[in-house]
């Protein structure tokens, strides 16, 4: 009999991810928050999606107890950043050493985190390029499109399954960087209060992404990495084409990717529950990058910055403009030059 697979940290992102393997037969565990077994017991897990998908599991098991790790076969880890050490510590105490540990986590660090506290496993790594909303009532919808990506390795873990494509690949690595490039918009995205569709709308907005990003590209340039796009399209041309004007990007755009009207980023939900984002792993990564190779990273900085300040603040979405956030960058620029003369 095979061992059950394990969503070690199941919140949104988990939950859509093992509701869909457990309607395809396999045998899943959610190693969730107390709250979010209520929510699923009461309401059952009703899975949705952008392109008209819907799947509702009525029946799925839940814990909150680590010990639930005893006898997976696969951990999918689906924590953020910040749990994931914590998360490692119930792995290291509870899983056998012939579990396959898989991050599905966004950025770099978490698989860094993992694979340094749990020597000896199988650790690899994983990225899953949709975001998925928290509908409440136990109601989770795909809002993007984007096929799962995993670090490939033996034994070969065929986890895709219908509503849920899984590749694997021997150049996670670089997609992971062309991935966090991408997630540099969750800040301007939730400081915005827009809907990503809205804000990729404006073209004042897109010239901002840009030049955020390019300050990222010019970091990655200098330490030697080069980032993978999931798409046609190279990492290094992705500011190119949001610099364009609105009408020419939005035929580019839809060829590329698709992106429910009502999306926002898994960022904005964080402000707006008055979660702790994962900012550190996205624009917090590029400046410590930046500031050990000599590259200025004004508006990263200036983002991790603003993103801080509202989560300390705890109200929500601040809803500032494009003007707000040049501003503040342009202001802790002068700052910085002050302070050095």
């Amino acid at each position: 009999m095979a061992q059950p697979i394990v969503i070690a940290g199941a919140g949104s992102i988990g939950c859509f991810v093992g509701g869909l393997l457990a309607a395809s037969g396999r045998d899943i565990r959610l190693l969730a928050r107390p709250h979010v077994i209520e929510e699923i017991r009461v309401h059952g897990l009703h899975l949705t999606g952008f392109d008209g998908m819907s799947v509702k599991q009525k029946s799925i098991e839940m814990s909150d107890d680590p010990a639930v790790l005893d006898d997976a076969g696969v951990i999918l880890v689906t924590v953020k950043t910040g749990a994931t050490r914590t998360m490692a510590e119930q792995i290291a105490t509870h899983a056998s050493r012939d579990a396959v540990i898989v991050s599905l986590q966004n950025g770099l660090d978490a698989i860094e985190i993992l694979r340094s506290a749990l020597p000896g496993y199988d650790v690899r790594a994983g990225m899953v390029p949709f975001n998925v909303v928290p509908m409440g009532e136990g109601r989770f919808h795909r809002a993007s499109s984007g096929d799962i990506l995993m670090e490939a390795g033996q034994p070969a873990l065929a986890l895709g399954v219908p509503g849920l494509p899984v590749r694997e690949t021997s150049h996670l690595t670089g997609y992971q960087w062309g991935k966090l490039l991408i997630n540099l918009g969750n800040a301007p995205n939730a400081l915005s209060g827009l809907t990503l569709v809205e804000q990729l709308s404006d073209r004042d907005w897109r010239h901002l992404l840009a030049d955020q990003m390019r300050e990222a590209l010019s970091v990655l340039k200098a330490a030697g990495i080069q980032p993978r796009s999931m798409t046609p399209l190279p990492a290094a041309l992705v500011p190119s084409v949001l610099d364009l004007p609105t009408v020419l990007f939005r035929r580019i755009a839809a060829k590329m990717l698709t992106i429910d009207p009502k999306a926002r980023t898994s960022m904005s939900y964080d402000l707006m529950s008055g979660r702790r984002s994962e900012i550190g792993a996205f624009q917090g990564r590029i400046v410590t990058m930046g500031e050990r190779l000599g590259i200025p990273t004004p508006l990263n900085r200036t983002m991790q910055r603003l993103v801080l300040q509202t989560e300390d603040k705890g109200a929500g979405l601040p809803g500032l403009t494009v003007e707000e956030i040049r501003r503040s960058a342009k202001e802790q620029v002068d700052h910085r030059v002050d302070e050095a003369r």
